[in-house]
């Protein structure tokens, strides 16, 4: 990298700068502040990648009847497929002031594409994508060209595909088979439809914001994305913020009040989440590149929301930049692509192949909005330029998602120094999966394979039943401490590893865990105890890395498992345990245990017990594990 004279302004294309500065985001080196971007260079650099791209993807569309089963070799099989592309060419005309890309007329393509989405049983997201772009051209339906554009049978196809009934039940209040965030959907959808005009029922539109905001309205700062079994991630975010927008749109001054001190609040979380790369939420469905996208859609609505403000503008643009600089990175100029089936890179299941091309082009989609947001913010405010790097401050705190009585759910953050991780106590779609397990996500070196059940830091229990169980799915009790440098939680429900979310059983055994941070290190301590007799076949837990390699040592009768990668070590040390623990390395290849949100898990430690365990009725077992995250510069 070029060394950069102090108070230097970085007037290079951000395209360049971008993989130039990204070995220094994220890193342990110290930022350097002097550096800083210029807002209007980076501002040209979005509008050429855009012009290119878009134009790209476009013109290797060469027909739409019938739609083309592939667009720059990725398939447009998937769902929401047709219907993201529609949002992309209708924020794209307005972006770019222009009603033709590469040749083609874009009313008419869209026009046609609503067939097609409609056709394919398009719904949700498919249909915000559809409201959007007619939106783009105007609230004034008599002067939309895309509008007026559509013949009376095109119009009812169109009008169609807006009807929010498609996934939300209105006489029951329900979503139909749908996680609790696509009422954000749904609210967003009605709204816009109201806005233009396509739905003059303001009683209907009511009666669905209601429904949609009622977690805010009762009392929830965040949202659960599966009620009642506590899912908290960063779907609660955009659900509060899509149900802002809806709000404002159907001009409801009485929930934008309501909703409000949730925004404040999960704002505030996702400044001290936030890595100095841009990514997120570093646990559940955030997926590497959505998280990314994320920032730039959060940053963008505070820019338009001071009041929500959890930094200064100036900063906020600098994780807008780290987040655009990771999403151009990973992007394949050679494909025009997002890189999101690289090897080693996991997704949930429904991100399928023939989402690859609907993945791109809503990462377009959302650019475009959030860049036209962001600018204008950048633009009133006189930021000309802001830092390189992103500065985040220290922090030590436990946030309760929900703190009543039964189940208690909440994450523990902490960013000190070179240490920055999130333990989370929430549920995921399935009992213990994966990356939403009580582990640190985001601590240096560690890194929890995507949606599987495996025991990532967290122990499973196989008992002699035949149930395989764990201490994970929010906490019968936790406590954090009042300096937010220790968190303790205990179980005396488990859960049963792949089972239906939210339901726990009585297995006969009660374990208190203790998380502390002391120095470079994060220490977990668990007493387990057994209120029957109680035979166990086997404990073992996982330790996946980022490493590529393994050293093993022995130092006061003391074993440390390093493992080493380029980026640095993840020192691994049982303190002490009541039983015998066997250690071995597992290397994953390409096996879905080796795939992460951000790339490859190559190695695992795996520590387990050498034989069965037999506990009398109030008898315990004690045992300490200790990781500590080592900067490359130190090993």
């Amino acid at each position: 990298m070029t060394r950069l004279r102090k108070g230097v302004t970085i007037r290079i294309s951000a395209a360049v700068a971008l993989c130039l500065l990204a070995a220094g985001i994220g890193s342990s080196a110290a930022p350097d502040d002097s550096a800083s971007i210029n807002t209007a260079d980076l501002d040209r650099d979005v509008h050429r990648f855009l012009d290119r791209e878009i134009a790209a993807h476009v013109a290797d569309i060469k027909t739409l009847d019938p739609p083309p089963d592939r667009v720059v070799g990725a398939l447009t099989t998937g769902e929401f497929s047709w219907g993201s592309f529609m949002r992309v060419l209708g924020a794209y005309s307005e972006f770019a002031g222009t009603k033709t890309i590469a040749g083609h007329d874009v009313p008419q393509m869209i026009g046609k594409m609503a067939q097609i989405e409609l056709s394919h049983g398009g719904k949700t997201w498919a249909q915000l994508y559809a409201a959007m772009a007619l939106e783009s051209f105007g609230a004034d339906l008599k002067n939309n060209a895309l509008w007026q554009g559509l013949s009376s049978k095109e119009r009812e196809t169109y009008l169609a595909l807006l009807d929010p009934s498609r996934f939300y039940d209105a006489k029951t209040h329900t979503l139909i088979n749908l996680p609790e965030n696509y009422f954000g959907v749904a609210a967003l959808i009605a709204a816009i439809d109201y806005e233009l005009g396509l739905n003059k029922d303001r009683a209907s539109l009511d009666d669905l914001v209601n429904r949609a905001a009622s977690q805010f309205t009762g009392g929830a700062l965040f949202a659960d994305d599966a009620l009642p079994t506590g899912r908290y991630d960063r779907y609660s975010n955009e659900y509060a913020r899509d149900l802002y927008d809806a709000a404002e749109l159907a001009g409801r001054e009485d929930l934008i009040k309501a909703i409000s001190p949730s925004l404040k609040e999960q704002m505030k979380l996702w400044w001290d989440l936030l890595s100095p790369d841009g990514y997120g939420y570093s646990w559940g469905r955030s997926l590497g590149a959505i998280s990314y996208r994320d920032t730039l859609e959060i940053a963008a609505f505070l820019g338009k929301h001071p009041e929500f403000r959890p930094a200064p503008l100036p900063q906020l643009a600098s994780a807008y930049f780290a987040a655009w600089s990771w999403l151009r990175c990973d992007f394949n100029d050679q494909t025009h692509l997002l890189s999101i089936f690289a090897f080693g890179r996991g997704d949930y299941g429904y991100i399928t192949k023939e989402r690859e091309w609907q993945q791109t082009t809503a990462s377009f989609g959302r650019l475009i909005s959030a860049h036209q947001m962001f600018m204008n913010a950048l633009e009133k405010e006189g930021v000309k330029s802001f830092a390189s790097q992103l500065r985040l401050p220290d922090v030590a705190r436990f946030e309760f998602f929900r703190n009543a009585p039964g189940r208690k759910f909440g994450v523990w953050v902490v960013r000190r120094g070179n240490i920055h991780f999130a333990l989370p106590f929430v549920t995921g779609p399935k009992a213990a999966t994966s990356d939403y397990e009580p582990a640190p996500h985001g601590f240096s070196g560690f890194a929890a394979p995507v949606e599987k059940m495996y025991p990532c830091l967290v122990p499973f229990l196989e008992l002699d039943n035949g149930q395989t169980i764990a201490a994970a799915d929010g906490a019968d009790e936790i406590h954090p401490s009042a300096d937010g440098y220790s968190v303790t939680a205990e179980w005396r429900r488990w859960v049963v590893a792949g089972a239906k979310a939210g339901e726990t059983i009585d297995a006969g055994l009660a374990t208190r865990v203790t998380w502390s941070l002391t120095g470079n290190s994060l220490r977990r301590s668990e007493v387990v105890t057994a209120s029957r007799e109680m035979k166990i076949r086997r404990i073992w837990m996982a330790v996946p890395a980022r490493a590529d390699h393994i050293e093993t040592s022995f130092a006061n009768g003391m074993r440390t498992d390093r493992l080493l990668s380029k980026e640095g070590a993840l020192d691994v040390r049982v303190l002490h345990s009541d039983w015998p623990i066997h250690s071995s390395a597992l290397a994953t290849g390409d096996d879905p245990l080796g795939r992460g949100d951000r790339g490859a898990i190559p190695l695992h430690l795996v520590l387990e017990t050498v034989r069965g365990l037999s506990l009398a009725p109030g008898a315990s077992l004690k045992w300490e594990i200790e990781i500590s995250g080592v900067p490359a510069a130190d090993h």
